[in-house]
């Protein structure tokens, strides 16, 4: 068995000319290419013809996650006749409440994991820019809580604003930027408030959209459920670590990022209905149903454990001797029993799961992804799903092909 710590990320450089990433989406989501691998076998069409590549009566499940205007930008006061330096305020996730959903309901003061641009020049002081909401003039302001930057190199700010009426939701629509993936090398534009967005967004909280399901239009998701497949969400917030490059020579030294993830009992259920399996869309689908699968286990082993405990670390699934014998149906069957005693209908954790060759998956069978940057963590993934050289051939063919790669590039669906 393939240690994932020993992985060298040199092993999944390939060669990503600039002119292959998509920086803007097609006119029609649907009509993206769509690259079909299906045990051993590759060929392709249009993202439309998804719903006849999946099995009548199989479940399929996404990520609902809404991505937020995260980006903020004040500007020093001036001084000596000189204009103020531009400070960028990067909300990454939440820390007074931290319960995302509390927290968009915040009136009159917040408090923010942000990453910060130019924060050099920003050592103390507050920092405040106007702004109106709903025909209502406002001081936003922002405020260092942390000298220096934690281990993820973010800082506790506190956001304040001068309207008690106002929530924090819509301070962040009215003044917050989009923040689109910094390999598109342009700024956000109108039309990315629309197009970077799944058309079943619904739970603010991430910074990134899980661009996978950005394929999907009205008419896919009714031809699917015409077939008889069942639908469910779960949600994972995306964090800006999804960027992260993997800067060590061995996988061993990356450090992934947490995220926040939300399973509702009808998932639990559907998923028990189907066997334990399903198909995935997007990889951060797959890392919220592998995980659920190490939240059960652990809930086997002790039903006692709160959703703090339950928290899935990055080595867990390459720790423990007894995973890969144990079927997933008991192990769902372990957080419905939990949900049950706790009198609950949501699982509430977060997840540090790292999903790398020697990665036996449990739940996902087939997966709808896009194309991922080279020696990043997503493609370790797709890696351990289809297997080392059938990554490469993939990838091979879409580079050969003509297929757009990266967030608004195309897509594919991958039967191993």
């Amino acid at each position: 068995m393939v240690n994932p710590k020993d992985i060298s990320i040199a092993d999944f450089a390939y060669e990503l000319p600039d002119e292959r990433i998509a920086k803007y989406p097609l006119a029609e989501r649907d009509a993206s290419k769509l690259l079909v691998y299906d045990h051993g076998n590759i060929s392709e069409g249009h993202f439309v013809d998804l719903p006849d590549l999946l099995p009548e009566g199989s479940l399929l499940v996404a990520n609902n996650t809404r991505v937020i205007q995260a980006r903020l930008h004040f500007r020093k006061a001036a001084s000596e006749g000189r204009q103020g330096a531009l400070i960028e305020v990067f909300c990454l996730e939440p820390a007074e409440p931290r319960d995302y959903q509390l927290m968009f309901q915040q009136t009159g003061c917040c408090v923010w994991h942000c990453l910060l641009g130019n924060a050099k020049k920003w050592k103390k002081g507050v920092l405040e820019r106007s702004l109106v909401v709903e025909d209502k003039a406002l001081t936003l302001s922002a405020e260092r809580l942390s000298e220096l930057p934690d281990k993820n190199g973010s800082f506790l700010i506190r956001f304040s604003w001068t309207d008690e009426d106002i929530t924090w939701a819509q301070v962040l629509d009215a003044c917050g930027e989009l923040p689109i993936p910094p390999y598109l090398n342009r700024a956000t534009e109108e039309s990315d408030l629309r197009t970077y967005q799944t058309v079943y967004s619904k739970v603010k909280g991430s910074v990134a959209a899980p661009t996978a399901g950005l394929h999907f239009t009205p008419r896919v998701l009714e031809a699917i459920d015409r077939r008889g497949i069942e639908r469910v969400e779960v949600t994972l917030h995306v964090g800006a670590g999804t960027f992260k490059p993997v800067k060590s020579e061995r996988i061993e030294g990356h450090e992934m990022h947490s995220e926040w993830i939300s399973v509702p009992r009808s998932v639990v259920e559907a998923l028990l209905r189907h066997g334990g399996t399903c198909t995935a869309v997007g990889t951060t689908s797959v890392r919220t149903l592998e995980s659920l699968y190490y939240i059960g286990l652990k809930l086997l082993r002790n039903p006692h454990l709160t959703e703090n405990e339950m928290k899935v670390g990055q080595w867990e699934p390459y720790e423990g001797d007894d995973a890969s014998s144990q079927p997933s149906l008991p192990v769902l069957q372990a957080i419905l029993s939990w949900m049950d005693a706790n009198g609950t209908d949501v699982l509430r954790t977060s997840t540090q799961i790292i999903i790398a060759p020697g990665y036996e998956y449990h739940i996902v069978r087939r997966m709808v992804t896009n194309f991922h940057q080279p020696q990043s963590t997503l493609l370790l993934l797709v890696s351990a799903f289809v297997g080392d050289e059938h990554w490469r051939d993939i990838y091979r063919y879409a580079l050969g092909h003509d297929f757009r790669f990266l967030s608004y590039g195309d897509s594919s669906l991958l039967i191993p």
